[in-house]
């Protein structure tokens, strides 16, 4: 018998989280039966989706969703021996009893110094997020210009290093100051902190006065209205995140995108990063490749301790982190 902590939803968030929402429980586990395994959490991940499937996909009392690299520790299935790593949606929980069902074995490929935590970020869905918005959705080309908000996430770094791998031109949106700092170090060719100029629409034309090829969306709001007439002539969008809403009581009321999209003649497209997920191993082989030539940096923002989930949630949400939140056990 094993002893689990979960943190579970203690009712369902209205506005900004808060640490009343949340409940730490403990239970005992049962041996791993036939085809079964016994998980040990190493590290778990906080993403920003989690707030609004809070909301659709969950009840009071469920343990949280989300997304952690766990250790193999007991196994009656030969699919995932004891010491093997494997990513799972185990939810916000120390230990799990799984029937093998939705996980995934770190690839063979995945070099001994590469942390395994990367698993949860930009060499695991974020960057893959980034790699398929990209390449399948916005089909960008050299020369082209890039614009992505929430730039120094666990998505929006790997989206300016890539658009750069491929030729691009990229310019960024971030809240601080050391934020703006650090994605020119990666080669962004203009950042800009949003809470601190006096005009987006101006910011943005500053960036690149002749439009922009590419949007990677992240946050929807006033920053999309802005942005939108800035498009070149059939300008393309993926809409990957919507993260200014994320916490509202109320529904965000227009402007409205017609006559842009309209006149300009752009396309946007929502997407999931899970729709091209028969090539993630030949994708997240690639992007290895990148990391170990030092193109490609997976910064990442750490916090210590499973007590300590909920407060790495919220620090998230509100833009603490560089690059990928994640919790070590």
């Amino acid at each position: 018998m094993v002893q689990a902590k979960t943190w579970n939803l203690k009712q369902h968030f209205e506005g900004f989280p808060k640490n009343s929402d949340f409940e730490l429980r403990q239970i005992q586990l049962p041996e791993p039966q036939n085809g079964e395994v016994l998980l040990e959490a190493v590290f778990l991940s906080v993403d920003p989706y989690m707030r609004p499937y809070s909301r659709v996909q969950m009840k009071p009392g469920d343990v949280m969703i989300g997304a952690q690299v766990a250790k193999v520790i007991q196994s009656k299935n030969p699919a995932f021996p004891v010491g093997c790593h494997v990513v799972g949606q185990c939810g916000w929980r120390t230990h799990t009893i799984s029937d093998g069902t939705g996980l995934t074995r770190i690839i063979a490929a995945w070099p001994q110094d590469v942390p395994l935590s990367l698993a949860l970020g930009g060499l695991g869905m974020p960057g893959l997020t980034a790699l398929y918005g990209l390449e399948e959705v916005l089909t960008i080309k050299p020369g082209e210009t890039v614009l992505v908000n929430a730039a120094a996430g666990a998505v929006g770094t790997v989206v300016g290093q890539i658009a750069k791998l491929k030729g691009c031109k990229v310019v960024g949106s971030v809240g601080s100051d050391a934020k703006v700092s650090y994605l020119k170090e990666l080669g962004f060719d203009h950042v800009f902190n949003y809470k601190t100029v006096s005009s987006l629409e101006e910011a943005l034309k500053k960036a690149s006065p002749d439009g922009y090829d590419c949007y990677f969306e992240n946050v929807g709001g006033d920053f999309f209205s802005a942005a939108l007439p800035q498009m070149k002539m059939f300008g393309r969008i993926a809409v990957c995140g919507g993260i200014s809403q994320y916490n509202d009581k109320e529904p965000q009321t227009g402007p409205y995108p017609h006559m842009s999209m309209i006149f300009k003649q752009l396309k946007m497209e929502g997407f999931l990063v899970r729709r091209w997920e028969n090539k993630n191993e030949e994708s997240l082989i690639r992007m290895l490749t990148w990391v170990k030539q030092g193109k490609l940096k997976c910064k990442e923002h750490v916090t210590t301790g499973f007590e300590n989930m909920p407060a790495a949630f919220m620090g998230m949400l509100q833009g603490d982190n560089t690059g990928k939140a994640v919790i070590k056990v």
